[in-house]
């Protein structure tokens, strides 16, 4: 049985039809959770007027998207467990298309599907794990010499065709599944929750490769995200935030010297890239922070 996880913080219309999205394409014995993180916007509770089956776990402040999905997995019964955002839908029955991704596949721990605006546009949800080489090869534009395949597999992200299936470092929280029996595979046997918001998901990607699981990336399951619904605060606040954790990442698992030589490189990036795009000094600026 799959448990899926969805935390709900202020995205009370999200969140049904989040919900909607599962009942309507999946069709096997499922269990879901919402775990409300304090909401004030609407009582979560009307929503087993709609889905009776449903199970929710109030908190009484908010936690942060990592602590809100422990507690979750922490009473799932589920075999496999979906983390999955509130502003996402399935477009397909992606759950049943990814469980049978991490059944076949040997030694992948995460797998998740193609995530798509309303708009019908693919978001880049493949990443690789921050490097001090690849920092390079973008800052003088190496990847021109590379070839587009090998530019692709080594950066993911935008230069990744996202109609392709592939293994990739790591890759978005939104649609995140994985065996609940792995976690005890892990150093801490959880998830990490040291980050409030953000970064978490390239942490526990790192967590599962540390142990020799693989995360996939399945682009036949398909989940239509309206990115940015359920974020906090303005952009610049959200990127000095992801900033933020994504420097804490690299200081806790690759040194200070790795934590200088990319916030060097990325803060010469952005500046060079503000000669045209002036907003992306601010944001070059957020390397320098303090953490």
């Amino acid at each position: 049985m799959v448990s899926v996880i969805i935390i709900n913080y202020n995205t009370y219309e999200l969140t049904k039809t989040c919900i909607a999205s599962i009942y309507k394409n999946y069709q096997k014995k499922i269990e879901i959770i919402v775990i409300d993180n304090a909401s004030t916007e609407k009582d979560v509770a009307l929503l087993n007027d709609v889905f009776p089956d449903l199970k929710i776990i109030k908190n009484k402040e908010n936690l942060g998207f990592a602590k809100a999905n422990n507690i979750g997995i922490q009473i799932a019964v589920g075999d496999y467990i979906l983390l999955l955002n509130s502003d996402a839908e399935l477009k397909n029955d992606a759950i049943s298309i990814c469980i049978e991704a991490l059944n076949e596949k040997n030694n992948v721990g995460i797998v998740t599907g193609q995530l798509i605006f309303p708009n019908g546009i693919i978001q880049h949800n493949c990443q690789s794990f921050p490097s001090v080489k690849n920092e390079i090869i973008e800052l003088f534009r190496l990847q021109k010499l590379m070839g587009k395949e090998k530019t692709s597999q080594l950066f993911k992200g935008a230069f990744f065709d996202h109609n392709k299936s592939c293994y990739t470092d790591w890759v978005w929280g939104t649609f995140f599944l994985f065996k609940k029996e792995d976690l005890k595979k892990l150093n801490l046997k959880h998830l990490s929750d040291d980050f409030f918001m953000y970064g978490e998901d390239l942490e526990w990607c790192y967590q599962f490769n540390i142990v020799g699981l693989k995360t996939y990336y399945c682009k036949d399951a398909q989940i239509i995200h309206h990115l940015g619904s359920s974020k906090f605060g303005d952009f610049y606040k959200t990127q000095k935030q992801i900033i933020k954790n994504e420097l804490l990442f690299i200081k806790k698992y690759e040194g200070n010297l790795t934590l200088l030589s990319i916030r060097v490189l990325k803060f010469i990036k952005f500046t060079l890239l503000s000669i045209k795009t002036p907003n992306y000094f601010k944001i070059g600026r957020y390397y320098l922070q303090k953490i």
